[in-house]
């Protein structure tokens, strides 16, 4: 699909439609109920909705939405992709404000709805993938960030202490995978008794660990077989392969989109899993 937004794709209901099945139904339409690849016939007629096909092997209706997250939707096809692509193509997130505006509609709770469906739709794209991180021959970056506003700037009340090197912040512990996964978890406090059983639980035993001169990452990654790590209080940053500059873009984009475009996150969504 392309980046230009002012294609058909995205401003002509016909021309998304025929794109969608396109991206969807590379070698012909596939049914839904049956799983018959290309045995279908689309339908025509005055009452029927555009993009309606048959299969000639069950007889049972269906169109290209059918078991996406945009089935069953009044909103149009053209609508729909255009919020998907600027939501995965802005790299430091859009905002449900942002996308009410760019998409024209008259309710904001239609963009904020489509937002949240679009997520939810990315979020399960490997439902099936616990597997552990890394594994021989790969590398695993671990880091922990705090989220939050400047103490100067919290009411007295607000002020409070959430692990080492973060008070008055949330801490977020990432798992960094280089060219894979990640995944994040929000903790109480930055120490080896609550980060050992997260690094335990997630990362394989073969896997090669980087960390920086933390004490709680670097203790609990010296207790892998392998490990690296650097010490960036002594200008120390990338000597040879070992660093944790993946981990430090990592929290770099997340900062950014919070500062730049969410502006607060809450404690249940600190939860930042996904891939580099």
């Amino acid at each position: 699909m392309t980046c230009d937004l002012t294609d058909k794709t995205f401003t002509d209901e016909t021309a998304a439609r025929a794109q969608f099945e396109k991206m969807r139904w590379p070698d012909g339409p596939i049914c839904p109920h049956c799983g018959t690849i290309d045995e279908a016939t689309e339908l025509h007629g005055e009452s029927t909705r555009a993009g309606l096909y048959k299969c000639r092997a069950c007889q049972k209706p269906f169109t290209a939405t059918m078991g996406t997250l945009y089935e069953k939707s009044h909103i149009p096809l053209h609508k729909w992709l255009l919020a998907t692509h600027l939501m995965t193509a802005s790299k430091k997130g859009i905002s449900a404000h942002q996308l009410w505006r760019m998409l024209g509609f008259g309710s904001y709770r239609t963009a904020w709805f489509m937002a949240h469906r679009i997520r939810e739709g990315m979020r399960e794209l490997f439902p099936e993938d616990t597997s552990p991180l890394g594994g021989e021959g790969k590398t695993v970056e671990i880091d922990e960030t705090f989220v939050g506003g400047l103490e100067k700037n919290k009411h007295r009340n607000k002020r409070k202490h959430a692990g080492t090197g973060g008070a008055g912040k949330e801490a977020v512990f990432s798992l960094i995978e280089r060219k894979g996964r990640v995944r994040s978890h929000h903790v109480t406090e930055v120490s080896a008794k609550t980060l050992r059983p997260i690094l335990q639980a997630h990362v394989d035993a073969a896997t090669f660990i980087m960390t920086d001169e933390g004490g709680a990452a670097k203790k609990i990654g010296s207790e892998f077989e392998r490990h690296g790590s650097v010490n960036h209080g002594i200008g120390e940053y990338v000597p040879g392969d070992i660093h944790i500059n993946t981990a430090e873009g990592y929290f770099s984009v997340f900062k950014r989109g919070i500062y730049g475009t969410f502006h607060h996150v809450s404690q249940q969504h600190l939860k930042l899993s996904g891939r580099v």
